[in-house]
């Protein structure tokens, strides 16, 4: 038979367990929601998988990849290493990969943001997508 007690244990053990907590980079929190017209000329770079352009907003601006005909990521260009610095990722041209060159020589893929190379132990801050076609919507 079932005590109260360990019911509620492992019931609670299971809740906490299932829920993930975003993982502290030092990176500041931003409130974000835009909207992105892609039909506009400032965004032709993202009407193809594997395009990509830098807009203002997060915390250091932003680089919007397009992965493929209908799934887009965005990534906080604010390099998690040493955050303090107030450094920026940079994507050199026809490359997949942002490089922190000020700070620390790290590298992030822009398909997620995660690290491929450097010192930095944190992904790039990722913001949550949506697409409809025409806009993309880019949110927290």
């Amino acid at each position: 038979m079932f005590k109260p007690a360990l019911l509620f244990t492992v019931s609670l053990c299971i809740l906490l367990g299932g829920c993930k907590k975003e993982q502290n980079t030092g990176v500041p929190p931003v409130g974000l929601d835009l909207a992105l017209n892609l039909n506009l000329p400032e965004y032709a770079n993202l009407q193809v998988p594997g395009g990509w352009v830098y807009i203002t907003g997060g915390s250091q601006g932003l680089i919007v990849y397009r992965s493929s005909a209908d799934a887009f990521t965005a990534v906080d260009r604010h390099c998690p290493y040493q955050p303090e610095n107030l450094c920026r990722v940079t994507v050199p041209d026809g490359s997949v990969v942002a490089r922190d060159t000020a700070c620390c020589g790290s590298a992030y893929l822009l398909f997620d943001g995660s690290v491929t190379e450097g010192p930095s132990s944190f992904n790039l801050r990722r913001y949550n997508t949506s697409w409809n076609g025409t806009t993309l919507r880019i949110y927290n």
